[in-house]
């Protein structure tokens, strides 16, 4: 039996009297795409937060390859292979694409001189589909091509597991194929993947497995197709409205 890539042994995560993740276990296996879905507010961001390293756990366990990281800060989590995107996409905005993912190839890998860097930076651009955009200001890129961005700057600093949160949002149904296409490319690497998302396409597109979360707690986590049909996480999250959409849509 293979030891998971991460597990989390009951782990909370207290904001003074606010309780945003109640002893949630889970495991992370090598190569797994797993979804992560819950209505806002329900401790998903935070959840990652606690994995790498940005909110310490109040209680339980953070183990990445077989290693307790429960008190690693964010940079530490970085360097060893835990990263992640953010929600708010914010590239340096005054550096070009490629200084941005440079940065990102200096701070997260063991890559010591610029000029690594700027190579490593350029196949991350190619392999995102962006390295034309190389020279232009990170600002003005189309939002699209930001979370493409975001993407080769997470690669960059050689991940083993890759956090993606909502890096859909905002995006078109054309952009979010290729965004599909790109996460799988990512997998089809060896990257272990974590996907918080709230477009039920992406989710039963991407996903080997589901976890979700509801007022901090998991309540479900399984097959895809069974979780969503699952009558705790349509009444806990989906909402009957939005429930009936989804069986017309996967049974229809």
């Amino acid at each position: 039996m293979t030891t998971p890539v991460v597990e989390l042994n009951s782990v909370a995560r207290s904001f003074g009297g606010i309780k945003a993740v109640r002893d949630v276990s889970l495991k992370l296996e090598e190569g797994e795409i797993v979804g992560m879905i819950g209505p806002n507010g329900a401790g998903k961001t935070t959840l990652v937060n606690c994995i790498t390293g940005v909110h310490t756990p109040t209680s339980g366990q953070v183990i990445f390859q077989g290693k307790d990281v429960t008190k690693q800060k964010p940079f530490q989590a970085a360097r060893s292979g835990l990263c992640r995107t953010f929600q708010i996409v914010q590239p340096f905005p005054e550096m070009t694409v490629l200084e941005n993912v440079a940065a990102g190839a200096l701070y997260g890998s063991r890559i010591s001189s610029l000029s690594q860097a700027y190579d490593a930076a350029h196949e991350h651009l190619e392999f995102v589909g962006i390295d034309k955009f190389a020279d232009m200001p990170a600002s003005a890129l189309t939002l699209a091509n930001r979370k493409r961005l975001e993407l080769a700057k997470s690669l960059a600093m050689k991940p083993r597991v890759l956090m993606l949160d909502e890096v859909n949002a905002g995006l078109n149904s054309a952009e979010i194929n290729g965004a599909l296409e790109l996460i799988k490319k990512i997998s089809q690497r060896g990257v272990s993947i974590i996907i918080i998302e709230h477009l039920m396409k992406v989710i039963m597109t991407l996903s080997q497995r589901i976890v979700v979360l509801h007022h901090g707690e998991l309540i479900a986590q399984g097959d895809p197709r069974k979780v969503v049909d699952d009558p705790r996480v349509i009444e806990a999250y989906l909402g009957e409205k939005f429930a009936k959409r989804l069986m017309e849509e996967n049974h229809g």
